[in-house]
């Protein structure tokens, strides 16, 4: 999943109640311009078999180069894709969330995974030169490479990237939310292996690792039932652990109590109170991930239910505008997120 980093990092030095410590984060130690290879150990698909869309489960051996145990669940690495783009130049490095705990999927750090989607679109004019007729399909370069690999094969790497979509230092010291959409569920999988599941036998951090004693809430929405990601396993360790619920919210299919789909914005604004206590407690964490925009909904009924404060610094200029008239511009520009709501959108 390539990502952007939309949180306020600001200072430790005036950290206010609630505000987590979060552990140093190991930044860039593979540049790009020298990436290193790793090699795909596996690829799964990972959407259910009516999905429209493509997403794998790929997960990469960066065993024996810089990258092996360097990163935390939460961060990014980097693919450089080989050849050269349309104009004759190495093509630029994709950024893809971590899928992984920071143990990895083989306990040891050696193996990290990601959330891939295939990007497979119809071409449209982006530029008033472009053929308005020309309607060919488009496929994404970087995501289909990857989903393409096969298990053995090269794969150029680079990162880690991010130092604020991670866990903090203490993880039992906070209560958390976390609201996905599509692949933006790939960071969530590596933090709630690292709560609830821990590294396998044989690793030597299995012995001392325990299970997080807070509350943790995750919502994935999608726009088909088909399209949840990672579900079986989210409901497995719902299962075996009381204080891990797992929210599905879908847009496109009727509930289940025949109202019609939503967005999580409008899951949570309709199921209010058991999220509201979570919310106005100053040990709750946000972490939002997903689809450019996911944000708008969310932070306009967290605004509107009195529920922003320790979350979002609304400039003053919003002040006489209700919440549901802020247009998307307005929230990007005037909404901005604190260092207790942690913000990827791609």
């Amino acid at each position: 999943m390539s990502t952007v980093s939309a949180a306020n990092a600001g200072t430790e030095t005036t950290r206010l109640p609630g505000e987590p410590i979060l552990p140093e984060a190991r930044m860039h130690v593979v540049l790009p311009t020298s990436p290193v290879n790793g090699k795909v150990v596996h690829s799964k698909l990972c959407t259910k078999s009516k999905s429209a869309s493509f997403v794998r489960h790929v997960c990469v051996d960066v065993s024996g180069t810089p990258l092996e145990g360097s990163w935390l669940a939460g961060q990014s690495f980097g693919v450089v894709p080989p050849g050269t783009d349309g104009n004759g130049k190495p093509h630029k490095v994709r950024l893809y969330s971590i899928a992984s705990p920071s143990y990895g999927e083989d306990g040891f750090g050696k193996v990290l995974s990601t959330t891939c989607k295939r990007l497979l679109s119809e071409r449209e004019p982006q530029t008033a030169k472009d053929d308005p007729t020309d309607h060919r399909l488009f496929t994404g370069m970087c995501s289909n490479y990857v989903c393409d690999l096969r298990e053995g094969d090269a794969i150029p790497v680079a990162g880690p990237a991010g130092k604020r979509f991670i866990l903090p230092t203490d993880r039992n010291a906070h209560d958390y939310l976390l609201l996905a959409t599509g692949t933006g569920i790939a960071p969530f999988r590596g933090f709630i292996h690292e709560l609830f599941v821990g590294p396998p036998e044989g690793s030597p951090l299995h012995a001392a690792w325990r299970p997080c004693t807070a509350n943790v809430h995750l919502v994935m929405g999608t726009p088909y039932t088909s399209d949840l990601i990672y579900d079986d396993f989210f409901r497995q360790v719902a299962k075996h652990h009381a204080n891990f619920t797992y929210h599905t919210v879908i847009s496109r299919e009727v509930r289940l109590d025949g109202g019609k789909g939503e967005y999580i914005h409008h899951y949570m604004d309709r199921t209010l109170p058991q999220f509201d206590q979570l919310l106005r407690s100053e040990r709750t964490l946000a972490y939002i991930c997903g689809l450019a925009g996911m944000q708008v909904g969310v932070f306009q009924t967290l605004a509107q239910r009195g529920l922003h404060s320790g979350y979002l610094d609304i400039h003053a200029d919003l002040a006489g505008i209700p919440p549901a008239d802020w247009t998307a511009e307005q929230v990007k520009r005037r909404v901005h997120a604190t260092r207790r709501c942690m913000l990827e959108v791609y």
